[in-house]
């Protein structure tokens, strides 16, 4: 990541606009609502709040700010997330224990650090330049796991409570008939291209060889998905791999994750409550096992990551449904590559050829995870609007079905 060697008053804004963000989508949230932990895999809002202020606090002041003063010292156990070289840390699953400390008192620990580094930004150096680069693209993240989150405790409430008043609906255009693009084929190159920031995980640049294919020149939507239930595609074990189908009937699956069926008719559980699924929405929060049966359904498959950058590579990746602003985020609008919903591939998140990860502790930040989790590309609608582009790697387990995800198809020609 290149750092500038003295910030503009653009930089400040930028990082005044990003950690206001986070604190806006925690606005709504009473401190039971922001204490709650739905599932291990997910994590309080206040937790969230505090994590991303310790990751400034402790490789930014801390590391580069002589004579800074942290706000307390014990916040350094609670609210490191994986990073060993930091020592140890409060238990992932138990983060929902943490009755204490308060939302309130979370948020008086933003406002020291943010404080504390507005202070100190025109006198950092390039190397803490590039961290705190990292760190608001790395809050950015945490606001659309943040975003997942609320909705996942939010439907655990058997009121199933509204986080936000419902926008009024978009009129959004029909989707069209799906059609096929012929993709590139023969020697491309992929991965970042060291133009402006980019995760050590995203480079570096390296050739493959793509064979003829085609991708589908739009995401699937709930009625499509609607077909595939009604033709039984969750009990057909011929459909799906041999862990998905265990995955499948453990849970019994049936549907998308936050659609419910009744006597009447399907509706949705989304941040504005319960609505009636739109059928001509891009379907959403379905797993890469879910993904890959459809796709076997539906006599395709799902894209390499390869495929799908090579065909994504002169996208505008700030177009389409993304996050602007706090509030109901739902998908919707069929906007291309980038937007709505992450867009499941068929490639496992290992290291591009030549990867090294970053020096230090940051090094940590995604090289550990390089080992059964599959790649997601695109963006969302809860993905902070600039955060992607094409080389971007998003990656889950492929079980995992609460973030914003859903599918492209693709097929060998």
């Amino acid at each position: 990541m290149a750092a500038k060697l003295r910030p503009s008053a653009g930089d400040r804004l930028r990082y005044s606009e990003i950690r206001t963000l986070s604190r806006t989508i925690a606005a709504p949230l009473s401190d039971a609502d922001a204490t709650l932990q739905p599932m291990p895999d997910a994590s309080p809002a206040k937790w969230h709040l505090a994590h991303t202020s310790w990751f400034f606090e402790t490789f930014v002041l801390r590391d580069h700010v002589s004579g800074y003063a942290s706000f307390d010292d014990r916040f350094a156990y609670l609210f490191n997330s994986y990073y060993e070289g930091e020592g140890e840390r409060h238990a992932r699953p138990r983060r929902g224990m943490l009755s204490r400390p308060s939302l309130e008192d979370i948020l008086a620990y933003r406002a020291h650090v943010d404080g504390a580094l507005s202070e100190a930004l025109p006198r950092l150096g390039g190397e803490a330049l590039g961290l705190v680069e990292l760190g608001l693209h790395h809050e950015q993240q945490h606001q659309e796991l943040m975003l997942m989150d609320i909705l996942a405790t939010f439907f655990e409430n058997p009121l199933r409570p509204a986080c936000w008043d419902g926008q009024a609906s978009r009129k959004a255009p029909k989707p069209k008939p799906l059609t096929w693009i012929k993709g590139r084929t023969g020697i491309v190159e992929i991965g970042h291209d060291r133009a402006g920031f980019a995760f050590d995980s995203e480079g570096p640049r390296h050739p493959i060889l793509l064979r003829p294919h085609a991708l589908a020149d739009r995401s699937v939507t709930n009625g499509e998905w609607l077909n595939f239930i009604d033709e039984r595609g969750y009990s057909r074990p011929e459909l799906w791999l041999s862990d998905g189908w265990a995955w499948a009937q453990e849970n019994r699956n049936e549907a998308p994750l936050y659609w419910i069926k009744s006597d009447k008719e399907w509706t949705r559980f989304g941040l504005d409550g319960v609505k009636a699924v739109n059928w001509d929405d891009p379907v959403c929060h379905v797993s890469y096992f879910e993904a890959d049966a459809f796709a076997r359904w539906s006599g395709a498959r799902l894209p390499t990551e390869g495929e799908w950058e090579a065909a994504a590579a002169l996208a505008d990746p700030s177009d389409g449904n993304q996050l602007d602003a706090a509030g109901p985020v739902r998908p919707g609008g069929q906007s291309g590559w980038f937007g709505d919903v992450w867009q499941w591939t068929m490639s496992a998140f290992l290291p591009h050829p030549g990867f090294a990860p970053a020096e230090g502790t940051v090094g940590e930040y995604n090289g550990k995870f390089m080992s059964g989790q599959m790649v997601l590309k695109g963006a969302s609608c809860a993905t902070p609007r600039g955060h992607s582009r094409a080389s971007y790697r998003n990656f889950f387990y492929p079980h995992q079905r609460w973030q914003f995800a859903g599918l492209r198809l693709a097929k060998d020609l």
